[in-house]
C-alpha cells in the first residue's frame, strides 16, 4: 500500500468520483465533450493530487498539489451549479455532490496545514 492510499481524504476524493460520474451519465449526450467531461475531470483531479503531492521530496511540495487538488474541488462546487441551473441536476443529487465536496474541502485544509506546520 502507498502512503497516500491511508489518508482518509485521498479515499473520500476516491469515492467522490462515484456521485459525480453517476450523475454526469445522465447529462445530454451534447454535453460529453462539455461539462460532463470537465466535472470528471475535476472530480477525479483531486485524488491524483493528492497521490501525485505525496512522492514528493518535500511536504512543502506535498502542499502545493493538495492546493491544487482543493481548486479542482473548487470545480466541481462550481460545475453542478452550472448544470442544476440547465436541470441536467435534481435537487437531491446537486445537494448530495455539495455536502461531499464541503467535507473535502475541510480535509484538504486541514492536510495542507498540517504539511504547511511540518515542512
Amino acid at each position: 500500500m502507498f502512503n497516500f492510499e491511508k489518508l482518509e481524504v485521498w479515499q473520500r476524493a476516491i469515492a467522490f468520483t462515484d456521485p459525480v460520474y453517476a450523475a454526469t451519465r445522465q447529462f445530454p449526450n451534447d454535453e460529453r465533450f462539455g461539462l460532463t467531461n470537465q466535472m470528471r475531470r475535476a472530480a477525479v483531479s483531486v485524488s491524483s493530487n493528492i497521490a501525485e503531492g505525496s512522492s514528493r521530496s518535500s511536504k512543502k511540495d506535498f502542499a502545493r498539489f493538495v492546493e491544487i487538488g482543493y481548486g479542482s474541488l473548487m470545480e466541481v462546487v462550481s460545475q453542478p451549479h452550472i448544470a442544476r441551473r440547465q436541470e441536467f441536476l435534481d435537487q437531491d443529487t446537486f445537494q448530495s455532490i455539495y455536502n461531499e465536496a464541503e467535507l473535502i474541502s475541510r480535509m484538504l485544509s486541514g492536510l495542507r496545514s498540517s504539511l504547511m506546520k511540518s515542512s
